[in-house]
């Protein structure tokens, strides 16, 4: 597939992930080959980590986890979700324990509490991210990005992956073969009506 059709057709996918069908680690490896060469905001790049979990005991309990505190966001957010989003948010946490594959990219903390610290950090990784869900649609896979577990858990998740106190879970990518191919753009605004020229739009 063209690079445009890869950019504007890859989406989270929620219900459509095979349960099934094992993702194999070298497909894994060759995605994060890629998601490596991504462009970052500064040397923290160099520090990435990601943990892979494959193993379904441990899959079971980070599930469980993952659940609980999904339970407690939608008790305090679900009123401002689109009632599509949530049923699909719902369907992927009831059955995070059977997604073959949970993948944890992670950075040296402390995560920095400054506007300039924050878009540096986060910048050191979200675009090895995003090549990495990009990748994984040319292996045939889907991801979504599940992390209710960061607002208040993700400390139960390290001790449960050996992560130490001093590295910082940016995020949990469900990741699974795709029973679905064929994805159109989505619909978003209009470029005209987001974007302004030497400022901020006036009224």
């Amino acid at each position: 597939m063209d690079a445009v059709t890869l950019l504007t057709t890859t989406r989270s996918v929620r219900r459509k992930l095979d349960l099934e069908r094992p993702v194999p680690k070298d497909a894994l490896e060759d995605c994060l080959r890629i998601a490596r060469q991504a462009p970052a905001a500064s040397f923290l790049s160099e520090a990435q980590r990601w943990v892979v979990v494959l193993d379904p005991a441990l899959r079971k309990e980070i599930a469980a986890i993952t659940r609980e505190a999904a339970e407690e966001a939608w008790r305090q957010y679900a009123h401002l979700a689109g009632e599509r989003a949530m049923v699909s948010s719902r369907h992927l946490v009831e059955h995070l324990d059977q997604v073959p594959a949970l993948v944890l990219p992670c950075l040296p903390g402390p995560v920095p509490d400054d506007s300039a610290g924050l878009s540096a950090y986060y910048g050191s990784i979200y675009p090895a991210i995003w090549s990495f869900q990009l990748a994984l649609r040319t292996h045939g896979l889907a991801s979504s990005l599940c992390s209710y577990h960061l607002g208040g858990r993700e400390a139960d998740v390290a001790r449960i992956l050996g992560i130490p106190d001093d590295v910082a879970q940016i995020g949990l990518l469900a990741v699974a073969y795709s029973t679905q191919q064929e994805f159109s753009p989505a619909a978003r605004p209009a470029v005209a009506d987001i974007l302004s020229y030497d400022g901020w739009p006036q009224q």
